[in-house]
């Protein structure tokens, strides 16, 4: 299969691919829940990788196959963590040449500019509701590096959006996940939860459209 293809199916049929992980690679499944929100969370390239609706569908899962959500729970915040420290890092040592390249297709520079206002608006604590808003969640570390904000303070920030992230999504995924109602429409449950989160995204971007209008005018 294609490899566009596969990660489209994977994205839109989150239940059944994370399902068939589970029951094929067992326990390994850990590892590459790890990996994805990571690489989601650490690599301003992959913002595209499913953040919210993982954690909410990994939560119903784990609570149709009886499995604790401790484990699960630890394994996504330490990733979440760990892929702050990774963004943080490539911001702050080359954050700036990045930043200054054109023409990048591994770089998005309106999402760079539209996390930068978000911090501008919201200041360090951006670190905190970045985690609930997909896409600006893949660059708010790195503009913090850029920024050469103190590693303390955004390390104080990242843990607590990201014990807040998990410890939100997962609990809900793990109980409502199997409800009849949500389990037979749950690629439109998981859609609902990705518009959830962009829409402050959706609501800055339409006000920061309509400021230059408004002033024109």
């Amino acid at each position: 299969m294609d490899p566009l293809a596969a990660l489209w199916s994977f994205l839109t049929h989150l239940d059944t691919e994370l399902a068939a992980l589970l029951l094929r690679y067992g326990t390994w499944v850990y590892a590459i829940l790890f990996a994805i929100v990571f690489c989601e969370t650490g690599l301003v390239a992959l913002p595209f990788l499913p953040g919210d609706s993982l954690l909410f569908v990994a939560g119903a899962l784990w609570a149709a196959s009886d499995l604790s959500i401790a484990p699960l729970m630890a394994t996504l915040v330490v990733a979440a963590l760990c892929g702050d420290n990774c963004n943080y890092w490539i911001g702050r040592t080359l954050g700036q040449r990045i930043a200054r390249t054109k023409g990048s297709r591994l770089f998005n520079r309106k999402l760079f500019d539209r996390t930068e206002a978000f911090y501008a608006q919201h200041g360090g604590k951006t670190v905190i509701l970045a985690r609930f808003v997909p896409l600006v969640r893949s660059f708010a570390p790195f503009v913090a590096g850029v920024g050469r904000m103190h590693y303390g303070r955004f390390m104080g920030f990242s843990v607590a959006g990201a014990v807040l992230w998990v410890g939100l999504l997962v609990p809900v995924g793990y109980w409502f996940g199997n409800i009849a109602m949500v389990r037979d429409h749950f690629e439109l449950v998981a859609l609902g939860i990705v518009a959830l989160s962009v829409m402050p995204l959706a609501v800055e971007y339409l006000r920061h459209r309509g400021g230059p209008r408004r002033r024109a005018g």
